[in-house]
């Protein structure tokens, strides 16, 4: 990875105040669009933006800031749909739900962030925490911190003892019985209330947990845990307020529930068969003939 020079572009303009422009000379630069790298090339950037990239290096005017990557590789920042930023996998994870506040998460956060972006990805989709990466997307945006460009999700909603419910593995006592402003439900009615709170409490999109997961203390992680009339609640819900909705799901029961209420992505997708595939991608499930096995027909499942 010595070679490569990743979120360059966040650093430098993560500074206070822009020089007229910025000029970055890449040794070789990755653009996305042609098919192989191209060699000895100049970004050009004003304030925030790339305004143009040129072939050869381009000289510096009076007031340009240069930066020198010429024996370097560049390429675009990273985009990773699916991250948490409040807390990263260790063996006291368990134990730091009871010992950790909001403060300590929102600290720990702002350097998973930094650590994110130095890593190269400049966008990133937080797919569920707590609600603080709401405000750490926010510290972002105002210059406060340092970090990837953030669309979160806030809190997950799941039902209660699915994967998302925040109370699992607590002692009895401390259960409690979570509701929709925790990102709990158990009906369509409840669904759209959760969906409400996530809009009003920021989020930029709505994370569902279809089924149970892997690293989660729930019991089971395959079945699936909504009801239709809760999953066509909450997308639609969210369809009014301007958001999408991702769907964690690893069993097929769970994604196949999932889609056909209209959800815009499966996030893991571990045991996904050929009929949610095909659900994913044309909207009908392939129905082979009884008498030859080919598939002769199709039946129309979409939303």
């Amino acid at each position: 990875m010595k070679w490569l020079s990743l979120g360059v572009l966040c650093v430098c303009l993560s500074l206070s105040g822009y020089p007229q422009r910025t000029l970055i000379h890449c040794g070789k630069l990755i653009d996305g669009k042609n098919r192989s790298a191209q060699n000895q090339m100049t970004l050009v950037i004003e304030g925030k933006m790339i305004v143009s990239v040129e072939k050869g290096y381009t000289i510096a005017n009076t007031g340009d800031e240069l930066i020198d990557l010429s024996g370097k590789t560049v390429l675009p920042g990273l985009i990773d749909l699916h991250v948490h930023l409040e807390g990263e996998t260790n063996k006291d994870q368990a134990l730091q739900r009871f010992t950790l506040n909001d403060a300590d998460v929102a600290l720990r956060s702002a350097l998973f962030a930094r650590k994110t972006l130095m890593a190269g990805f400049t966008t990133v989709r937080d797919l569920g925490g707590s609600g603080v990466n709401v405000a750490l997307r926010n510290a972002i945006n105002q210059g406060v911190t340092e970090g990837p460009r953030i669309f979160t999700a806030g809190k997950s909603i799941a039902t209660t003892g699915g994967h998302a419910d925040p109370t699992n593995g607590y002692r009895r006592d401390l259960m409690g019985d979570p509701g929709p402003r925790e990102g709990v439900i158990n009906s369509p009615e409840e669904a759209r209330e959760a969906v409400r709170q996530r809009y009003k409490d920021g989020a930029d999109l709505i994370k569902i947990t279809a089924t149970g997961g892997v690293l989660s203390i729930a019991r089971d992680g395959s079945g699936p845990q909504f009801t239709d009339e809760e999953l066509k609640a909450i997308i639609s819900t969210a369809k009014d307020y301007g958001m999408h909705v991702a769907a964690h799901a690893h069993g097929a029961e769970g994604m196949k529930r999932a889609v056909l209420a209209g959800v815009t992505t499966i996030e893991h997708g571990t045991k996904m068969t050929e009929e949610v595939m095909d659900l994913m991608t044309t909207g009908y499930v392939l129905r082979p003939h009884d008498h030859c096995g080919q598939i002769c027909s199709r039946t129309s499942k979409g939303p």
